[in-house]
């Protein structure tokens, strides 16, 4: 059987009977070809989710009929993954899995060998750019909750928020694996994932004397893009969200 599509909107309705339109409603519609009969989720991206029937087909969208209610407590432990940038294609490819793997936060970091840097409004065009795939992402996989995708970091941002977390910086020297790292009951779970070129030395002080542990997955040397998908999916499993 297979799941219904899931729509975002910002705010949902109280009534039990409403119609979907804007970008939503027309992509329903005019892409998707849904019509009447057919279930469809709306979710506000924040734990709340409609499951519904389309009740009849209009110009602009559906008008749909709300059949259950449903709100998915936030987790917790959060996951956040901090992104040193990629270049090209790969900075959706890696917003794309980390959304359909977890993450509930991500952070986009300027790391010193980062290849892809912003500057200007560059900045502001790819911080939006991240927020449209982190929605897609979540839709596609079906999530209640859409990961915050903050704005761009700079390492000292970056050094500030592992003081409230534990943090594993993710690096193929490390001493200790994944697998074993410990991990709390309650705090965010900081993931810092590298450029390319890897974390440069200094970076690593920072993080290391801000209370960072470095942490390895294995004999592999992932890249950029997959290695953070690669950390949630281990962490995932600690956790329990898996189960």
């Amino acid at each position: 059987m297979t799941t219904a599509p899931l729509f975002l909107v910002d705010a949902l309705p109280g009534n039990d009977r409403f119609p979907l339109t804007g970008d939503e409603g027309r992509h329903a519609a005019r892409v998707k070809r849904l019509g009447a009969g057919e279930r469809v989720l709306v979710g506000d991206g924040r734990g709340t989710v409609l499951e519904c029937v389309v009740a009849g087909v209009l110009p602009d969208g559906l008008e749909l009929t709300v059949e259950s209610r449903r709100v998915e407590a936030a987790p917790s432990p959060r996951l956040v993954v901090v992104q040193a940038l990629p270049k090209g294609e790969r900075a959706e490819l890696a917003v794309e899995v980390l959304t359909e793997l977890g993450a509930d936060e991500i952070v986009p970091w300027a790391a010193s060998r980062s290849i892809a840097q912003w500057h200007g409004p560059r900045a502001d065009k790819g911080l939006a750019k991240w927020r449209r795939t982190a929605a897609e992402a979540a839709k596609q996989s079906r999530r209640a909750w859409v990961p915050v995708v903050s704005p761009l970091a700079r390492t000292v941002d970056v050094a500030a928020r592992i003081g409230a977390s534990t943090a594993l910086v993710l690096h193929e020297a490390a001493a200790e694996p994944l697998t074993a790292a410990e991990l709390p009951a309650n705090e965010d779970v900081l993931v810092v994932v590298g450029p390319e070129g890897g974390i440069a030395d200094d970076e690593l002080a920072v993080f290391t004397a801000a209370g960072a542990v470095t942490v390895r997955m294995g004999a592999p040397v992932l890249r950029t893009s997959t290695a953070g998908a690669a950390a949630l999916a281990v962490l995932s499993t600690r956790l329990g969200r898996w189960a």
